[in-house]
């Protein structure tokens, strides 16, 4: 497997499994009690993250502002693809709000990746 597959591999085998829950119709209650909210802000600081790491190279040193941002816009833009998707799904609607649970879920993930990139620098770990 090249290196460019191992790093976005996880990336993308997350945005299947988002995409695979948004297609089970009538989807009344997440496991283990989350909101719906929760749910869709956990999933998507993992994606976040993920894409954070696969544009980074794998490595703190390539984690900058810039690339955080980029991070950020592959998931929100992943998000509003979900949210449309679900319209095609019987029982699910698109949802706004559901979007801005993405949204912030990445961001929340991407914000700590850069401070900890930086931080890892500071400290000298070039990783």
């Amino acid at each position: 497997m090249s290196r460019t597959w191992g790093l976005w591999l996880p990336a993308l085998a997350q945005m299947a499994i988002i995409f695979g829950a948004s297609s089970i119709p009538d989807l009344t209650t997440l496991p283990g009690g989350l909101s719906d909210h929760t749910g869709h802000f956990i999933g998507y600081a993992l994606l976040g993250a993920l894409v954070l790491r696969a544009r980074a190279g794998g490595v703190w040193r390539g984690v900058t502002a810039q690339i955080g941002w980029q991070a950020w816009l592959v998931a929100a833009v992943y998000g509003v693809t979900d949210e449309f998707h679900q319209r095609f799904v019987h029982g699910r609607t698109p949802d706004v709000h559901d979007w801005m649970a993405d949204a912030a879920g990445a961001g929340v993930a991407v914000i700590i990746g850069v401070v900890a990139a930086f931080g890892a620098r500071l400290e000298g770990r070039e990783v």
